[in-house]
This record gives C-alpha cells, sequence and structure tokens, in this order.
C-alpha cells in the first residue's frame, strides 16, 4: 500500500521520512522538546498550592462567619444603664448559643437552657428590633414582680441585689412603686403590659417573655417604661469584657466611625484603656 505524502513547507515528505528525521534530531533538539514538560509540572504544582491555600482560607472565614454568627458576637456597652456590672465602653463577648432555639436532639448534647433570673441578657429592642440591648432578666413566665421604695419583691419576697445602683435620692412615684400608674408618656406596649398583666398590684409575667431590668435601676430605660421582652428576642448572654475604653456614648453610637474617636483611641489607648476589666468574666445573679 502507497504512503500517502504530508505536504510541509512546500516539501514532499513521506511518514516514515518524517520518522526518520526525527529520530536523527540532535540532543539540543530533545532538551528544548523536554523543557515546555518540566515548566508544565511547576505551573500545575503551583495551582495546587494556589488551590490548596485558597481553600484553607475559605474554610477558615466560613467557619469564623459561623462562629461570630451562631456561636459568639462582638458587642459594646454604650449607656449607663448596667453599671456597674457593666461599664460604657466595656467590649464584650456574648454567647449567642446558650439561649438559642434547640430541636429534640441537640436540647440533649448541646448547652442550651432557658433563661432564668438574675441572667444578664442581650435583646433586639421590642421597639426597634435593629438595636440591641443589654439589661438583667428579672421575671420570667408566671413570676409577680413589684417595686416598693426601690426593693425588689419578687412572688411576694423582698429580693437582695447586691449589683442594683441608685443614684437618686428623691422618689419616683412609678419607677420606684411600679407598677403604679404613669407619669409621662409611655409607647402602647407597656400600656398593654400595665392595663392586661397587673393583678392585685403585681405585674405578672405572661408565657413567651421575660421582664427586664438595668442594673443602674434610678437610670435604665426597660421593661418598666416599654413592656415585656420577647423570649425569641433574646440573642444571648455577655461572657467576657475582651476590652474596656473610657469613651462617651454619642462616640459608642455613632453608625460611622469617627475620625475624632480613632486618633482618641490610637493616642490615649494605654491611659483610657480599664485595665482591670481587661478578660473580666461576666456572670449572672440567681434570684429568688
Amino acid at each position: 500500500m502507497a504512503t500517502r505524502p504530508i505536504r510541509y513547507n512546500g516539501c514532499v515528505e513521506t511518514k516514515e521520512t518524517n520518522k526518520a528525521n526525527s529520530q536523527a534530531a540532535s540532543p539540543a533538539n530533545n532538551q528544548q522538546a523536554a523543557s515546555p514538560s518540566a515548566w508544565s509540572r511547576y505551573k500545575e504544582m503551583t495551582r495546587e498550592v494556589h488551590r490548596g491555600f485558597i481553600a484553607e482560607w475559605t474554610v477558615t472565614i466560613v467557619l469564623l462567619l459561623f462562629a461570630t454568627t451562631t456561636l459568639v458576637q462582638a458587642f459594646v456597652i454604650p449607656s449607663a444603664s448596667m453599671e456597674d456590672t457593666l461599664l460604657i465602653g466595656d467590649h464584650v463577648l456574648v454567647d449567642k448559643l446558650v439561649f438559642a432555639p434547640y430541636g429534640p436532639v441537640s436540647r440533649h448534647t448541646l448547652p442550651y437552657r432557658d433563661v432564668k433570673r438574675g441572667d444578664i441578657i442581650v435583646f433586639r429592642f421590642p421597639l426597634n428590633i435593629k438595636e440591641d440591648y443589654v439589661k438583667r432578666a428579672i421575671g420570667v413566665p408566671g413570676d409577680r414582680i413589684h417595686l416598693m421604695n426601690k426593693q425588689l419583691i419578687l412572688n411576694g419576697h423582698a429580693v437582695n441585689e447586691p449589683y442594683v445602683k441608685h443614684i437618686t435620692s428623691y422618689m419616683d412615684t412609678y419607677r420606684d412603686d411600679f407598677p403604679q400608674p404613669p407619669n409621662s408618656s409611655l409607647p402602647p406596649s407597656a400600656i398593654d403590659m400595665l392595663q392586661n398583666h397587673v393583678e392585685n398590684g403585681e405585674l405578672v409575667v405572661p408565657p413567651g417573655y421575660i421582664f427586664a431590668m438595668g442594673d443602674n435601676r434610678d437610670d435604665s430605660l426597660d421593661s418598666r417604661y416599654w413592656g415585656f421582652v420577647p423570649r425569641e428576642n433574646i440573642v444571648g448572654t455577655p461572657l467576657i469584657i475582651y476590652w474596656s475604653y473610657e469613651a462617651s456614648t454619642q462616640d459608642l453610637t455613632n453608625p460611622n466611625i469617627g475620625i475624632d474617636h480613632i486618633v482618641d483611641v490610637i493616642a490615649h489607648f494605654f491611659t483610657k484603656t480599664r485595665w482591670s476589666r481587661t478578660f473580666k468574666l461576666i456572670h449572672g445573679y440567681p434570684l429568688s
């Protein structure tokens, strides 16, 4: 059978001729042929390294996002309502897992529990869920609550509250003898609380809700003024103060990080940081 010719650069060569020419190629040509193969192997190894690096960082970022949205989250205390337990400028890590809704299996395998009296809770403000508040849980469903001359009476018994701070000497009939007829305008949620959940001069906490107050009892906008905290609004409980810095409420509540605040932190980091509060654990106080 005749061999079909292959035309190349105007010359006529057979397949056998082309094969013979290839075998007769110089060693230099063989080295040149080997070079692209080595470069290909290098590029392949580089691609493997890059893929491994990207994969590791992707997993790390996913885990961090999971942790910050599901397990713990950083918050800053912007007001004085929880003094002296929490101060303005305390930066805390909040455990978001402990009060999370649980399933039939996870309730036995993960550290879930319900809110107890005396727990410090972080929650979405009922009047504006875009805002986060921190208070102390005073009453759970079924509890009967009232204040008498600033003294908390819980289920018929006076309660010792060593964490409470009073900064005013005068008495406010509504704030300090709660629940009484309000002496200022209140939102509908607080009006509903007073009209439908007061029995024999005591506030009765309904199912699915928590009654919360600040430790700075005379300077706290809490359940007395806007009503109960829905259980589903509770985000978690503070675990630890990881940094505490003397700053104003205005600086901490500014949605845009002010250049003045940044400069202040840089210039006074060591002098305004409350070092004694760094890594301080935060605990609730059991009420009975």
